[in-house]
């Protein structure tokens, strides 16, 4: 019996213990977590340090799809794949004014193929950036320029599976250089962003291939009922329901000094370089759940746009050049679906207009968003109707499925 009462003395004290060891740790909460990293979870997880000199943020994304595809004169086939796998990591060292932001991508259709004497395509963005004061970003390292909409926008802010036709063969994408942002938005008077880069023209991961032109692009942004919100111009279709009218309009300009590649930034390899210039002007409109996007998207070149082998003259390649418009329209319901309707026409330049068809396509859809742009699920039916320079035409067409998930 003694030994029952020891027992039970023993175990009383070791639970008040315990409380105390609790009430202790209620009060002195921030003396026992000084010496671990502070956590926090909205865009990705973040982590702190304890001294503040540095921030880590990780996130990821995929998309999965399966599409099925009807070609004319060709037999009909489906197509399955991980469309996009991406990692992001973003956030300060030393002061919260230095940032940087780095993305990696595994999904096959983001790698490319590996050729001999070529780089693998795995970083997508490698910058850091000077952030004195809210006004200003000043950038350098890879990442998007400040180009089209659609193309700023993640593919994961996207209302449809994929991008425009106009996108497709216009845009000026990614490249290495310096970026300068003046940055002027608030909440309900009129806003605008000024954006310049300076940088080598030649796209994303391209080592070997110096010469003496840059890429020179200039972006102008108007939001004249002040700006979006939750940053609403970064993502397409009104997923916050705007509770007062809302309206973008930008234009931008590139002139690419000496470039090698087909389109500019993106492309196979010119047999000469050429000097091209690119234009855009969006605009994109959202109020209570309805939005619609207009853009323009057009390339020219200092001299004809088709580089011949100079070993071998039946062998040719060509700037894509040419212009094209997109129109773009969607509704959200309460219940968060989202129709949409896509329309965009595409006009080649007559330097090419032997080789390259000019482009109808049309697109709507249908997306359930579960957690905004994060999570979600998207069908979608295309049209692409086709017009040769001989004056035959095709007429393809697919069905897709895709799932987007990511934090």
């Amino acid at each position: 019996m003694k030994k029952i009462y020891l027992v039970l003395i023993l175990f009383l004290s070791i639970a008040g213990n315990a409380q105390v060891s609790i009430e202790q740790t209620k009060h002195n909460n921030d003396i026992k977590l000084s010496a671990l990293p502070y956590y926090s979870f909205g865009k990705g997880i973040g982590i702190t340090s304890p001294d503040s000199l540095f921030q880590f943020n990780i996130r990821f994304r995929m998309q999965n799809r399966v599409t099925y595809i009807e070609n004319d004169g060709e037999n009909g086939a489906y197509d399955g794949q991980i469309r996009r796998l991406r990692l992001r990591f973003d956030g300060y060292v030393g002061n919260p004014k230095f940032l940087y932001a780095v993305q990696l991508s595994f999904a096959p259709g983001d790698v490319g193929e590996i050729h001999d004497g070529e780089n693998i395509n795995i970083i997508r963005d490698a910058v850091v950036f000077y952030r004195p004061n809210k006004h200003w970003n000043i950038g350098f390292g890879q990442t998007k320029l400040p180009g089209n909409r659609q193309r700023v926008n993640s593919s994961g802010g996207l209302q449809l599976t994929d991008r425009t036709i106009n996108n497709a063969k216009f845009t000026i994408d990614r490249d290495f250089g310096f970026q300068f942002h003046n940055i002027n938005e608030y909440k309900d008077k009129f806003s605008y962003n000024f954006k310049t880069a300076i940088s080598t023209g030649e796209g994303r991961n391209v080592t070997g291939k110096s010469d003496d032109g840059v890429a020179l692009t200039g972006k102008i942004e108007l939001q004249p009922f002040g700006a979006f919100t939750k940053d609403g111009t970064y993502f397409e279709g009104d997923v916050v329901r705007e509770k007062k009218p809302k309206l973008l309009i930008s234009g931008a300009f590139q002139q690419n000094n000496q470039a090698q590649r087909t389109q500019g930034q993106l492309g196979s390899d010119l047999f000469e370089k050429r000097t091209m210039k690119s234009f855009f002007l969006d605009g994109m409109f959202k109020y209570n759940g309805w939005a619609a996007m207009m853009s323009y998207m057009s390339r020219t070149t200092s001299k004809n746009a088709l580089t011949y082998n100079p070993e071998d003259v039946t062998e040719f390649n060509y700037v894509y050049v040419g212009h094209g418009f997109d129109y773009q329209a969607s509704y959200v319901t309460k219940s968060n679906y989202e129709f949409i309707a896509r329309y965009s026409t595409q006009n080649v330049g007559k330097d090419i207009e032997a080789y390259a068809p000019n482009t109808r396509e049309y697109s709507v859809g249908v997306t359930k968003y579960i957690w905004e742009h994060t999570f979600k699920l998207q069908t979608e039916i295309n049209y692409d109707s086709l017009k040769f320079y001989n004056g035959s035409t095709k007429n393809n067409w697919y069905l897709r499925f895709q799932v987007e998930i990511g934090i």
